[in-house]
């Protein structure tokens, strides 16, 4: 694993959109049924929005009903980090950028087969890259 990217707050306030910046900075939370990517059904690959690193494969998204883009899993194991969440809501296990600690969302252990996994991520973490078909 190469080396983590880190940056100040007023360097990555420089590269990111407020809303961008309190969701991966700040463990923000984009409202449901807003966020760019939620309903996107191209092919392709969905990359952090702070750093560029591979995440998550458009063949592993689906429609959850929940509002926020879903995957089944990510990349590979090495693209994310989990860590222990104990917000206002409880104990849940947040996801992490592996290479830049950005928050991007949480995972639920409700998704589809055959993972079992439901990485329910924010728009505002996230690039999309096209297939080039």
């Amino acid at each position: 694993m190469p080396e983590k990217i880190q940056r100040s707050d007023e360097e990555w306030r420089e590269l990111l959109s407020p809303e961008q910046f309190n969701v991966t900075r700040c463990a923000g939370t984009e409202r449901a049924f807003t966020g760019e990517y939620w309903d996107n059904h191209e092919n392709g690959t969905y990359e952090c929005v702070c750093c560029e690193a591979d995440l998550f494969n458009s063949n592993t998204k689906f429609d959850s009903g929940t509002g926020w883009p879903s995957f089944s899993e990510s990349i590979d194991e090495e693209s994310i980090e989990e860590r222990v969440d104990k917000g206002f809501f409880g104990s849940r296990t947040e996801i992490l950028c592996a290479s830049c600690d950005a928050h991007l969302g949480h995972v639920f252990p409700d998704g589809p087969p055959p993972t079992g996994q439901r990485y329910c991520m924010n728009s505002a973490a996230l690039n999309f890259r096209p297939d080039n078909d």
